[in-house]
């Protein structure tokens, strides 16, 4: 038998007095008002709950009161920046409580349960893998192209402080994410099948390369990397790393026992990208050639 129809039987053989609405609320502040019919099927004499109903409704509380957890992080400066600790809603004991409600003439208000979303890097991690350098890359570009280096900085910004875990892999694209013009990045030059054209965010392949050159320099496994179909000016020949949106990727994985860090930032013309770790950690460093700069 459905469980709902065996709490409308149990609730038929009671003679209680129902609140007939339910305010919800959140640190206090109201955030709903609810009634029993907003969930009944409306069936005669038993109160049968409507689950689908229910769950919409759930799901809207839900994303209403949900915190996202921030990772910690570390500025411009070298300061790590604490983590934030997110919160979402404890749907086992909000269920419970919104049955009292329903069947059993719980009480007419209800503080919305919480459950903590704890972020994956926390100060303390961060300062533990920021000790160990054990790879990095530069490159250099022109500042006075103003959207090229828009779009440079928004890719490395993108990358920076992300932290791979033993074992998992790193995409470029998932990470940055699709480049839009919601997002920030303007038109710049960018290479499709050898010829030069203009499209948004040309100019992170300069990150992805940049990356490709650390993550090489500090023994990280390259699972996929492609050049470009012509040589471009920031690094060496083959020693580039396209990106599209959809199309190729950087890939690359932490075969290490440990986590490491990436950080990227841009000084002037140069950009840098740095990849740390803890001081136990065992890594084997590759020689990564660069262009000479005039």
């Amino acid at each position: 038998m459905n469980f709902s129809w065996m709490l409308g039987l149990i609730i038929l053989s009671q003679q209680v007095n129902m609140p007939e609405s339910l305010s919800i609320t959140n640190n206090g502040y109201p955030i709903s008002v609810v009634n029993r019919t907003d969930f009944s099927m409306h069936l005669p004499i038993l109160p049968i709950m409507d689950t689908e109903k229910f769950q919409k409704f759930m799901d809207e509380i839900d994303q209403h009161i949900t915190k996202n957890p921030k990772n910690a992080i570390i500025d411009k400066n070298g300061n790590i920046i604490p983590e934030q600790v997110g919160y979402r809603l404890n749907r086992q004991v909000f269920t419970e409580k919104i049955f009292s409600y329903y069947f059993n003439n719980g009480p007419s208000k209800l503080e919305v349960p919480l459950l903590a979303n704890y972020p994956r890097v926390d100060s303390e991690l961060l300062g533990n893998i920021r000790s160990e350098k054990i790879g990095e890359y530069v490159t250099f570009f022109n500042s006075n192209n103003k959207e090229r280096s828009n779009n440079i900085y928004l890719a490395a910004k993108a990358i920076s402080n992300y932290v791979l875990f033993p074992g998992e892999t790193f995409s470029f694209n998932t990470v940055v994410g699709e480049r839009t013009a919601g997002k920030g990045y303007m038109p710049a030059t960018v290479i499709v099948k050898g010829e030069l054209s203009e499209d948004l965010g040309g100019g992170i392949c300069q990150v992805s390369s940049t990356l490709f050159n650390a993550v090489d320099n500090a023994g990280l496994k390259v699972v996929h990397r492609y050049s470009h179909s012509r040589e471009v000016s920031y690094v060496p020949p083959k020693r580039d790393a396209t990106v599209s949106w959809n199309g190729p990727d950087l890939i690359f994985k932490n075969e290490y026992n440990q986590p490491i860090l990436i950080l990227a930032k841009m000084l002037e013309n140069k950009l840098k990208i740095e990849i740390y770790s803890s001081d136990v950690i065992t890594y084997t460093p590759k020689q990564v050639p660069y262009l000479p700069y005039e």
